[in-house]
């Protein structure tokens, strides 16, 4: 049902049955490596390109995600899945494999959370006995995308991020066993008319503070209701802007851990990840690979993630536009809590 104005509140409890994480070798090298199903050790992957290599990573993980479910392919009954690559072709190409009625879905790097919370209404309204959510991104394609092709070898400043090489996807299903998702709030679309898209934490901010701040709003919770609340990713530059937004605010983000994503995945103090990581695969792999393993071992109750995502493409850029954002945030909890 809606709960105040944003704010999805799921009575019937979907249950996260399995969830699985794929990356690349930079994520395999950062802290959270034990906690992903598998890590390539090269960028290609042996495929004969980057896309192609995209594509692998999120046929692998939703793979995964439904053996660790314990059903077959032919038990999902709806697959909602995003990228950032045109017409979301990773998804689309991915969603041919897997055989499921499709539902694609745009919201940047977002997108883990925007795929969770319809995946999560699909089975809380009975639409649905097991639904499948998934995200990927590859560094090399939002390179080649958004930026410039890797083998042109232009120089960032530090403010710019490193796109995150994974994937992850989850299954939910009506009942079973595993960590429930309670709530999502839907973000609205802000725009505080930074156009540097080498400055994407900066302009991701305010959108995380918008959905934070609604979500405390409309499920009269606090900060100190979770044991861990993360932004998806905001990085070194966009995660103090958003917590010293909130502070004045008066939300109390000190009552609890707040951390962001893109500066989990890597370590930025000894990777060359300039401002830390971003991209679909951001959030994705740190939450259904992390996170949701820290829930599974008893070691938190009840998580609160804020997925990102700034909502350009390169046409956009080039005729001079800002860069408009959003954030979904979906609270995940142990059964009981």
């Amino acid at each position: 049902m809606l709960k105040g104005k944003q704010t999805w509140w799921f009575e019937n409890k979907p249950v996260i049955i399995g969830a699985a994480t794929v990356v690349g070798p930079d994520e395999g090298e950062g802290p959270l490596a034990s906690d992903f199903d598998l890590i390539h050790p090269e960028l290609d992957m042996q495929q004969k390109s980057w896309e192609k290599a995209e594509r692998l990573l999120l046929e692998q993980a939703t793979d995964f995600a439904v053996q660790h479910a314990g059903l077959k392919k032919d038990d999902i009954q709806f697959y909602i899945g995003g990228d950032l690559l045109n017409q979301i072709i990773s998804n689309s190409f991915a969603a041919r494999s897997l055989g499921a009625p499709y539902i694609g879905m745009f919201g940047a790097c977002s997108t883990s959370m925007e795929t969770l919370a319809l995946a999560a209404q699909l089975i809380d309204s009975g639409n649905a006995q097991h639904a499948m959510a998934g995200t990927v991104s590859h560094n090399c394609t939002a390179e080649k995308q958004f930026r410039y092709p890797t083998e042109y070898g232009s120089q960032k400043p530090p403010t710019a991020q490193y796109t995150v090489t994974g994937a992850g996807a989850a299954v939910l299903a009506a009942t079973g066993n595993g960590p429930i998702v309670e709530c999502a709030t839907i973000g609205k679309v802000m725009d505080l008319g930074i156009t540097d898209p080498f400055n994407m934490g900066a302009a991701m901010a305010p959108a995380a503070v918008d959905t934070l701040t609604a979500h405390f709003n409309d499920t009269g919770r606090s900060p100190s209701d979770y044991d861990i609340i993360v932004t998806g990713d905001l990085a070194s530059v966009g995660h103090p802007i958003a917590k010293e937004l909130l502070l004045r605010d008066g939300v109390p983000m000190n009552d609890t851990v707040f951390n962001d994503c893109g500066l989990m995945v890597f370590d930025i103090s000894k990777q060359k990840v300039q401002a830390g990581g971003s991209g679909c695969g951001c959030s994705a792999v740190v939450t259904y690979g992390h996170l949701l393993k820290r829930i599974d071992r008893g070691e938190i109750k009840r998580i609160l993630v804020a997925a990102t995502g700034a909502l350009l493409s390169p046409l956009s850029f080039q005729q001079g536009e800002s860069i408009p954002c959003i954030a979904h945030a979906v609270s995940i909890s142990a059964k009981g809590v």
